[in-house]
């Protein structure tokens, strides 16, 4: 059951913000020596994920690859109803968040300020309150 799940609300509307935090986040928690799942939307999504972790920064190299593909990269991208084979650090970029999700350590969510993205945020909250699941809110957006 996961312990610990992760808000980063970010201030901007574009959904690129959300891909381009995520390959920073990524980066973060893999120097840490977590295995990371990405939840994308579809197979589409998925490859436009590969994609931007390849082109992420040039000094860095994040060892990843879609689900399908058999080698042992850190990080996983998958659609669907695809699992990678550990239970570590899952990232959901889909709006919903399926049931088998919770059986991760610890769940990330990154939240952009677009209204489907912000309804379907404050769906998967209510899921993970009511699962008993503490929840950690990092909001990015500037105070005034």
């Amino acid at each position: 059951m996961t312990s610990k799940a992760d808000f980063y609300v970010l201030p901007s509307s574009d959904p690129d913000a959300r891909a381009r935090f995520l390959c920073r986040l990524v980066e973060k928690i893999r120097a840490l020596g977590h295995e990371i799942f990405i939840q994308a939307s579809n197979e589409t999504e998925a490859q436009r994920i590969d994609q931007l972790l390849w082109e992420y920064r040039p000094e860095s190299f994040i060892p990843h690859s879609l689900i399908d593909e058999k080698d042992n990269a850190g990080v996983k991208i998958g659609w669907d109803q695809q699992r990678p084979h550990h239970k570590d650090v899952y990232v959901n970029l889909d709006l919903s968040i399926p049931e088998d999700a919770l059986e991760f350590d610890r769940i990330l969510e990154v939240v952009v300020q677009s209204e489907d993205i912000l309804t379907a945020t404050r769906a998967n909250y209510k899921v993970y309150q009511s699962s008993g699941v503490q929840i950690d809110m990092h909001d990015m957006r500037k105070k005034n």
